[in-house]
């Protein structure tokens, strides 16, 4: 059983940046596969971010070059940077674990086991 919980949302003026935490419970941290989603009204959930428990990050297009995921395995937390925010980024960021010891298709949702209660991020014009 794995509990996360998401941290460091907020508002912020586009062009800004914000970190995200996202801290884990649990002895099997370092093996799992760790990816951030997010959540916009009325809009289903996507993939922003995904990290393996090897190391190996995947990113949705829309975010590319501005958001940087990395994990602290000494901390059980991972970690969503995003740089040069913009006004469609905005949306409830939710962290989510998957035990699996293989990560290909890290943007499917059903593929994660456990999720946070997720953590608003607001960007304004």
């Amino acid at each position: 059983q794995v509990q996360l919980v998401e941290s460091g949302g907020g508002l912020v003026q586009a062009g800004g940046s914000l970190r995200l935490s996202c801290a884990a419970s649990g002895r099997t941290f370092s093996r799992y596969n760790m990816g951030w989603f997010r959540q916009a009204p009325e809009k289903e959930r996507e993939f922003v971010a995904g990290i393996s428990w090897s190391g190996n990050t995947y990113y949705a297009e829309s975010v590319k070059g501005r958001f940087t995921i990395s994990r602290d395995n000494a901390k059980n937390t991972v970690y969503l940077q995003m740089n040069s925010l913009k006004r469609e980024d905005t949306a409830v960021y939710y962290c989510a674990a998957d035990p699996a010891n293989y990560y290909t298709d890290y943007a499917n949702l059903g593929r994660y086991d456990y999720w946070g209660q997720g953590t608003q991020v607001t960007v304004s014009s």
